[in-house]
């Protein structure tokens, strides 16, 4: 079952993606590098709540 999450920034704290994960695979919070239009470069964005 796929869910929808947000993504936020871990440097200027701005959620900025959504995207969708698989409860059973990834149980944990996702994470993954992006690109922030605020910060001006690629950082880390981290699933919220």
């Amino acid at each position: 079952m796929r869910t929808m999450v947000t993504l936020a920034c871990t440097e200027c704290k701005r959620r900025n993606y959504t995207t969708t994960k698989n409860k059973q695979t990834l149980p944990d919070r996702f994470e993954i590098k992006k690109y922030c239009k605020w910060c001006g470069n690629h950082t880390v964005h981290r699933e919220t709540r």
